[in-house]
This record gives structure tokens, C-alpha cells and sequence, in this order.
């Protein structure tokens, strides 16, 4: 069967446009559920734009079946290669990649993370024009799109679960059995939590997830300073952000602008916090310029209080140094013990271990939800300037690399992507 490339009007240039998108099936192992538009999102993408065919590979993996996607009127094929544009969600392997094409996925490369290095090297030989999840922005640098706020929900319950279950406090199920947000907070309604202190950290789509977690198990609000002064009889949570995490090592200000330009020039005032905090929720972008919350020197210190750390954002050995590694939905939580640092199993009663909640893919655990949230987005701030074309501001940010170069933004790298191993 022959499918037809339909044409769009580009009212904005004036010009017409040839464009088929094809979702690709995900190949990552485990295999991620997750999809970059829901049936019903293409079906109204479709609508909106008479002319644009969206088409989807075949897959047995995700969250929506390929006969969901039937039944919404978008063909399930075994073959792409007639397709413009490439949608997917985690990594592609380089072996299918398919030459000349344009790609939108997480890559994972902009950190230059050696383990994407032969990906990045693939797009560079393969003509790709890679447009990253991760790199679109607003002119402000804020991001447009992505998986954040699920992580964030998820991984506050992933916390909230662990705390109780070291404790004996009280029993949560894990999300990836419920695999519905609405019915995730129902169990919230009748659960009642023990007096305990959480720090949150970050200003991002994760950090908004927690807090929105945070409001539905009726966990209140507390400012930083009240926070390390006073103890409370129900459960509290800090969200601390900048100024209340770094500070310039000179000066003893924090400036915005600044600590985004020269973040060496900061150290971390986390340790305030730490013997007024039960259970740490990390949210923070981090990169190795930026200092740890803490090393791992004051873990074993008495006044080391946390006893559980939903690393949310996940990086090992990054902002968390006792994330020694990223955990599975199925097995989401390990030990640290406080004096050999090793890693040992999970909820051992006491205080003499950290428990870890590290999984990098938690919003696979409500993926229809997560995929609603991200295609609604995508429609909303990115499919425009894409018909628009690829000069746009949003997508040119957003392009690291094109015809087997990187883009100017991109050029550092230059060794990374072009280099020998």
C-alpha cells in the first residue's frame, strides 16, 4: 500500500510545504511505553491541519496500541522512510536510524554524556537533522516542552512510598500499578502522614510536580528560615530555590544571572537544611560546574538527618553523591550505609542507612498521563513553528546538528561529536 505526502500552506512564508510525521516504535531497553502524541492528539493535529498525515510504526511496547491508533484514522506501518519528520521519546539506536531525516527525541547529547557519544556520531554521519526535546526553549532559556512534571509527581510519591515503607509508617501502592494519575490521588485522601520535614528543591517542571504532590497528600508549606528553626506536629515541606541554595563564595550573594554564567563561583549552603530534613526531593538541573547539595564526608556525621532521597532529576554521582547508579520502575529503591558508603538493601529500620529512590524514566510509570501532558504541549508551542519551517527561532535553538554539522549553539562539541575514541 502507497501512502500520499500531502502538502501545508505556510500562510506566515507563503510557500507550500511536503510533510509526513511518523511516530517511531521505542527501542531502548527496558522498553520506555511512552509516546510523543496520543491517537487522539493526531487525529486533532490532522483535523486543524487538512493536507498533514501523521503515520505511526508499528509497536508492541506502548502505552497506546497500535489499534488505538487505528481506530483514531492514523496508519500503523513497518516502514518510515517516506516520512519528513521523526517523532520519538528516549534515544535511538544509530543501527536504524534513518539517514537524511529530521528527528525530535531526547538524545542526551547536549552534556556531551559519553555513553550518547556513538549516537551523536551516528547523526553527524547519518545527515540528521536532530532537534532535541531538551534544547527548546524560549528566548529566556526557560524550557518549552517535556516530561518533567510527571517526574516530578512520580517521583514524589516514589518518596513519600519509601519514606513510609523504611519507618513502618504507612503503605502507598507503587504508581506503575495504579497507571492512572486520577486514581493516584485517590489514595491520597485518606492518608494520613506522620509529623516529618521534606526539603524540595528546584524551580522547574519538577519541582512543580512535587509541590503539586506535596498540596494533594495536605502537606504544608513552611519558609526556609521557619524551617530550620522550628519543629511541627504535622508533615511540612521547604522548597528551596537559588538564593536558598548557593551562595557566591565570595560576596555571599546569589545573582540569577551570575550563578547561570559562572556556577564554579558558588558553593552550596545546603547543609543548613540538612539536620532539620527527613526526606530530601531533588529536582534540580545540575551539571558538574554546579556544587553537590552535599559530599559524601557529611553523611556519616550525627547531625546527618536525612534518612530518604527521591533524586528525582537523577544524576549519578551529581547533585546527590549517593545516587551510585539510576534504579528500575520495578526495583526503585536501594541502601547506602552512612559509615562505608556502600551500597546495602533498602528499608532497614534505623537511621544507620540512606535509602535511594534514583529511577531516571519515572514518568513511564503514568505513561498515557505523561504522554497527554507532553503531546498537548508539543501541539501547543512547538507543531506551529514547525510547519513554520526551519528557520524559526524556537526550532533552530533547538537543532544541534544538520546535513553532518553541528549548529553554532552547538559547536562545543566539536570533539566529542567528531573526535576519535
Amino acid at each position: 500500500m502507497t501512502y500520499r505526502i500531502c502538502l501545508i500552506v505556510n500562510f506566515v512564508h507563503n510557500k507550500t510545504v511536503a510533510m509526513r510525521i511518523g511516530l517511531i516504535r521505542e527501542r531502548k531497553n527496558p522498553p520506555d511505553t511512552r509516546v510523543p502524541l496520543t491517537p487522539a492528539q493526531c487525529r486533532t493535529i490532522m483535523q486543524s491541519y487538512p493536507g498533514l498525515e501523521i503515520v505511526a510504526e508499528t509497536s508492541p511496547d506502548r502505552c497506546y496500541s497500535d489499534d488505538e491508533y487505528r481506530t483514531a484514522g492514523i496508519p500503523i506501518l513497518t516502514d518510515l522512510s517516506s516520512c519528513d519528520i521523526l517523532l520519538g521519546v528516549k534515544e535511538v539506536p544509530v543501527d536504524v536510524l534513518i539517514p537524511g531525516k529530521t528527528y525530535f527525541f531526547f538524545s542526551h547529547t547536549k552534556k556531551m554524556q559519553p555513553y550518547n557519544r556513538k549516537l551523536m556520531k551516528g547523526l553527524i554521519s547519518k545527515n540528521i537533522r536532530m532537534i532535541d526535546y531538551e534544547c527548546l526553549t524560549h528566548a529566556d532559556g526557560q524550557r518549552v516542552l517535556g516530561f518533567g512534571f510527571f517526574a516530578g509527581v512520580v517521583g514524589a510519591h516514589n518518596g513519600m512510598l519509601a519514606y513510609g515503607r523504611k519507618h513502618g509508617l504507612y503503605q502507598l501502592p507503587a504508581a506503575h500499578e495504579i497507571n492512572s494519575y486520577a486514581d493516584l490521588l485517590s489514595f491520597y485522601a485518606h492518608l494520613k502522614l506522620p509529623p516529618l520535614k521534606i526539603a524540595v528543591t528546584g524551580s522547574g517542571k519538577v519541582a512543580s510536580g512535587i509541590l503539586e504532590i506535596m498540596s494533594h497528600m495536605d502537606i504544608q508549606s513552611i519558609e526556609p528560615l521557619d524551617y530550620i528553626t522550628n519543629e511541627y506536629e504535622y508533615p511540612v515541606y521547604t522548597h528551596l530555590k537559588g538564593s536558598w541554595l548557593y551562595q557566591h563564595k565570595d560576596s555571599g550573594t546569589y545573582e540569577r544571572e551570575d550563578f547561570h554564567k559562572h556556577p564554579k563561583d558558588y558553593k552550596s549552603i545546603f547543609h543548613r537544611y540538612i539536620p532539620h530534613t527527613d526526606l530530601l526531593m531533588n529536582g534540580i538541573y545540575w551539571d558538574k560546574a554546579i556544587a553537590r547539595l552535599f559530599e559524601l564526608q557529611e553523611v556519616p556525621q550525627d547531625d546527618f538527618r536525612i534518612s530518604v532521597i527521591a533524586d528525582i532529576t537523577c544524576d549519578p554521582d551529581g547533585s546527590v553523591p549517593l545516587n551510585v547508579g539510576a534504579s528500575t520502575i520495578t526495583d526503585p529503591v536501594y541502601g547506602i550505609d552512612r559509615k562505608t558508603l556502600n551500597k546495602v538493601p533498602p528499608f532497614i529500620p534505623g537511621n544507620a542507612t540512606v535509602d535511594i529512590m534514583a529511577v531516571d524514566n519515572l514518568p513511564n510509570e503514568l505513561p498515557r498521563d505523561a504522554s497527554r501532558y507532553f503531546g498537548a504541549h508539543f501541539e501547543k508551542y512547538v507543531l506551529g513553528p514547525l510547519l513554520e519551517g526551519y528557520d524559526n527561532d524556537l526550532i533552530y535553538r533547538a537543532t544541534i546538528c544538520n546535513g553532518g554539522t553541528l549548529t553554532p549553539a552547538y559547536s562545543y562539541m566539536q570533539e566529542y561529536a567528531f573526535g576519535t575514541d
